[in-house]
C-alpha cells in the first residue's frame, strides 16, 4: 500500500490484549476482588482484566495451570486452596514462606512466585484505616489455621508488647508459635500459645481468625478478653462478621470487620503484579457503601 506525500496511513489496529488475572476459590461467586482490582486498574491506568475461577475441590492445580497456559499473568487464591497454592509455586516470598500458605501467585517465566498479602493487609487496615498503632499493645489472635498463619508474621513485625495465640487445638497453636519464635524475639514481642478457655483478659486488640461467625457464634472466647475501647476485628466482612461484631460492641469494644483487610491485601497483590501500589481509601469507601447497603 502506498500513499501520496502528506497523506497519513491508517493507524494499525491495537492488537495488544489486557493482561489477565483472576481469583480462584471454591466458592468464589461472592468474591468482590474483581470489583476491587477493576477500580485499582482504572485509577492507576493499568490495562488488565480480572475475573473469577471456580475450581473443583480436587482440581485447583489443573484450574490454575490452565489459566496460566491461556495467558493469565497471576491470580489471587482464596479458601480452601491457600496451602495448595504455596506448594504449587517454585519461589516464595519470605512472608509466604513463614506462613506456609499463599493467597497470591505471579506466573513468572523463571518460575511461579507465591506471596501472602493477608497479614500486610490486616496490619495496614488496623494501623492506617482504623488508626490503632500496634506497637506496644497487647494483641489476642484467635485461631491457628490458614488465616492466622497468614497474618501472624506481619503482626509480630508491628512490635506489639505481647501477642497471645489461642486455638481449640492447643498443639496446633503451639506449632504456629514455634515457627514464629525467632521473629517474635527479633521484634521484642512476648509470644505464647494458650487454650481458648485461658486466653486472658483486657487485650487492646482482639482478632478473630476463625469461622465461628459463619455458624452464628459471637466469639469462641470469654468476654473478659475485651475491655472498653478494645479494637475487635473479624477477618470476615458483611453479614458473616455480624455476630462477632455484635458480641464485641455490646461489651464496649470498637468492632471492625475484614473489609478493609480485603482491600489492603488486594492492593499488596496488585503491587506485586504491576509494580504500582494503588490508593485504597476511595475503593474501601465505595465498597463499604455497597456492603452496608446490601447487608
Amino acid at each position: 500500500m502506498t500513499s501520496s506525500p502528506g497523506t497519513a496511513l491508517p493507524a494499525a489496529p491495537d492488537t495488544v490484549s489486557p493482561d489477565r488475572y483472576a481469583v480462584v476459590g471454591h466458592p468464589v461467586a461472592h468474591s468482590r476482588s474483581p470489583d476491587i482490582h477493576a477500580a485499582f486498574a482504572a485509577a492507576s491506568g493499568q490495562s488488565l482484566t480480572y475475573g473469577r475461577l471456580l475450581a473443583p475441590l480436587d482440581g485447583f492445580v489443573a484450574t490454575v495451570q490452565d489459566f496460566a497456559a491461556q495467558g493469565g499473568r497471576g491470580c489471587n487464591v482464596t479458601v480452601p486452596f491457600k496451602f495448595e497454592a504455596f506448594h504449587l509455586a517454585t519461589r516464595r516470598t519470605p512472608r509466604a514462606g513463614r506462613a506456609g500458605a499463599a493467597n497470591t501467585l505471579r506466573f513468572d517465566a523463571e518460575g511461579w512466585l507465591a506471596d501472602n498479602t493477608d497479614g500486610a493487609g490486616l496490619r495496614r487496615d488496623i494501623e492506617v484505616n482504623a488508626g490503632r498503632l500496634l506497637q506496644g499493645l497487647r494483641v489476642l489472635l484467635i485461631g491457628a489455621g490458614g488465616a492466622a498463619a497468614g497474618v501472624l508474621g506481619p503482626l509480630l513485625e508491628a512490635a506489639p508488647a505481647e501477642l497471645v495465640l489461642v486455638n481449640r487445638t492447643l498443639d496446633k497453636a503451639e506449632r504456629l508459635v514455634a515457627s514464629h519464635a525467632d521473629l517474635a524475639h527479633d521484634h521484642g514481642v512476648q509470644l505464647q500459645a494458650r487454650p481458648l478457655a485461658q486466653a486472658g483478659e483486657g487485650f487492646d486488640v482482639v482478632i478473630n481468625g476463625t469461622a465461628t461467625s459463619l455458624s452464628g457464634q459471637g466469639a469462641p472466647v470469654d468476654a473478659r478478653v475485651l475491655r472498653p475501647g478494645s479494637l475487635a476485628v473479624d477477618m470476615m466482612y458483611g453479614p458473616a462478621a455480624a455476630p462477632f461484631l455484635a458480641w464485641a460492641t455490646a461489651r464496649g469494644a470498637q468492632g471492625r470487620d475484614g473489609l478493609g483487610m480485603l482491600v489492603e491485601q488486594a492492593a499488596e497483590s496488585f503491587a506485586l503484579w504491576r509494580g504500582v501500589r494503588p490508593q485504597t481509601g476511595p475503593v474501601l469507601a465505595r465498597l463499604r457503601q455497597q456492603v452496608d447497603h446490601t447487608a
